[in-house]
C-alpha cells in the first residue's frame, strides 16, 4: 500500500500553529489589549495568513480563555477579571502539587542543585524588584517537578493555564511574591530533599495559593480604578 500524501494537511497544522503562537504571544505581551475587537481580515494581514489557519488559532485561544466570541456579534481579547485568578489559581495549585509529589521520589541529586539554583535566582531577582526575573525564576523552580513527574496529562493541563497566567504576571499590577513565597520554595525544597512527598506538595500548593491571593487582589484593584483590563 502506497504511504498517503499528508502534505497539506501538515502545511495547515504548521500554518494553525504558528498564527496560535503569534496571536498568544501578542495577547500574553498586551500588544493586543484585553477587550480589543478582534477582525478577521486584519489579522490576517498582519499574520499573512489565510482564514483558516487564523480562525483555527482564535479558536483554541477561546478554549484556553484568552479570546471571547459572540457568534454575529464579536472576536475580542477577553478582559482580565478577578474571577480569572480566582478560578485559575486554585487548578494550578492541585496540577503543580501533583506534579511536586509524584517528582519527589526520583528526584536526582542534579534536580535539587537546579531548584537551589532557580531558588537564589527567585530571591535575587526579590531583592533588586525584578519583576520578570522573579516570575521566569518561579518558572524555572516549579518546572523541575513537572519535569521530573514525567506526566503529559499534567503538562497539557498546564499548558492550557500557563499563557493566561503569563498575561496577568505582565499586565496586572501584581505585587511581587516576598518573604512568604521564598519560605514556601524553601519548605518545598527541604520536604523534597527529605523524601517527604506529601509535604512538598502541600508546601507548593500553598505557594500557587499565595499567588493567586495576590492576582486576584491586583485585579479587583484594577476594576475598581476602572482600567481597561477589566
Amino acid at each position: 500500500m502506497p504511504v498517503p500524501d499528508h502534505r497539506d494537511a501538515v502545511a495547515r497544522h504548521l500554518l494553525r500553529d504558528t498564527a496560535y503562537v503569534r496571536l498568544c504571544e501578542a495577547i500574553v505581551a498586551g500588544t493586543l489589549v484585553p477587550g480589543e475587537q478582534l477582525h478577521d481580515g486584519e489579522l490576517c494581514a498582519w499574520l499573512g495568513l489565510s482564514r483558516t489557519p487564523v480562525r483555527d488559532a482564535l479558536s483554541r485561544l477561546e478554549d484556553e480563555g484568552l479570546v471571547e466570541c459572540a457568534p454575529q456579534r464579536y472576536t475580542r481579547v477577553a478582559p482580565l477579571r478577578p474571577a480569572d485568578a480566582r478560578h485559575a489559581f486554585p487548578v494550578l495549585a492541585v496540577l503543580h502539587g501533583l506534579a511536586t509529589e509524584l517528582a519527589v521520589p526520583v528526584l536526582t541529586d542534579a534536580d535539587l542543585a537546579a531548584l537551589d539554583a532557580a531558588g537564589d535566582a527567585f530571591m535575587a531577582a526579590l531583592h533588586t524588584r525584578d519583576r520578570a526575573g522573579a516570575f521566569l525564576a518561579d518558572d524555572a523552580f516549579h518546572a523541575v517537578f513537572v519535569a521530573r513527574a514525567g506526566n503529559p496529562d499534567i503538562v497539557r493541563g498546564l499548558e492550557r493555564l500557563t499563557p493566561a497566567l503569563h498575561r496577568v504576571e505582565k499586565l496586572a499590577s501584581l505585587q511581587l511574591p516576598g518573604g512568604r513565597s521564598v519560605a514556601q520554595h524553601q519548605a518545598i525544597v527541604t520536604r523534597a530533599a527529605g523524601g517527604d512527598a506529601p509535604g512538598a506538595a502541600a508546601a507548593a500548593r500553598a505557594n500557587w495559593m499565595t499567588m493567586g491571593t495576590l492576582a486576584e487582589h491586583a485585579l479587583a484593584e484594577a476594576a475598581g480604578n476602572g482600567a481597561s483590563m477589566v
